[in-house]
C-alpha cells in the first residue's frame, strides 16, 4: 500500500504532465477523433473526450469511497448478476453519455471541471486516517481494491488516457 505522501505526488505528478500536454495540443489535435468508442455506433472520442472521462471516473470514485465509509455492501455499484459482460457494456454506455454530454465544452471548461474533481479528491485523501486509506473499497477491481489503492488509480487512470490519445493522434 503507498503511502499518503507517494498517493499525493503521484496524483499531482501526472495531473501536471496531462495539463502540459493537453495544453500543448493544437486546436484541431484537441477536437480530432482520436479514439474509438466502446459502444458500437457511437462517436469516436477526441483528446478533450478524455478529460470530461476522467473528471466522470474520479468523481465515480470518490462516491464509491465515501459509501464505503458510510458502510456501503455494494459501494462500486455493479450488478454482477447479469455477468461480466453486461457490466462491461453499461460502463462503457455511461462513459459515451458522459462525453457526448461535454463534447461541446471547451478545454478550459474541461480542465476545471478535472481540477474541481481533483480538489475533492484531495480534500478526501486529507480528511482520511491511515486506517482508513488501507480499507477495502468491496468490489473495487483497481489496484489493491483499497480506498488508497482507488484513489491512486486515478493517477495511472490518467496516463492511460493520455497514451491512447497520443497513439490515436499518431495515426
Amino acid at each position: 500500500m503507498p503511502t499518503r505522501d507517494e498517493i499525493t505526488a503521484k496524483l499531482s505528478k501526472e495531473r501536471t504532465k496531462l495539463v502540459d500536454r493537453m495544453r500543448g495540443l493544437a486546436p484541431e489535435e484537441l477536437t480530432r477523433p482520436c479514439t474509438e468508442s466502446e459502444v458500437d455506433g457511437a462517436t469516436s472520442w477526441a483528446a478533450k473526450d478524455h478529460l470530461a472521462h476522467l473528471a466522470m471516473i474520479e468523481r465515480a470514485f470518490l462516491a464509491m469511497i465515501r459509501r464505503t465509509l458510510d458502510g456501503g455492501t455494494n459501494p462500486v455499484g455493479f450488478d454482477v448478476s447479469k455477468g461480466r459482460d453486461a457490466v462491461i457494456a453499461r460502463v462503457h454506455q455511461g462513459n459515451q453519455e458522459n462525453v457526448d454530454e461535454h463534447r461541446d465544452d471547451d478545454l478550459d471548461t474541461l480542465l476545471a471541471e478535472l481540477e474541481a474533481a481533483r480538489t475533492d479528491t484531495r480534500a478526501l485523501l486529507d480528511s482520511l486516517t491511515d486506517e482508513q486509506l488501507t480499507l477495502v473499497v468491496p468490489g473495487a477491481p483497481w489496484m489493491d481494491g483499497t480506498i488508497g489503492g482507488v484513489i491512486l488509480t486515478n493517477a495511472y487512470h490518467e496516463a492511460q488516457h493520455w497514451a491512447w490519445v497520443e497513439v490515436g493522434l499518431k495515426q
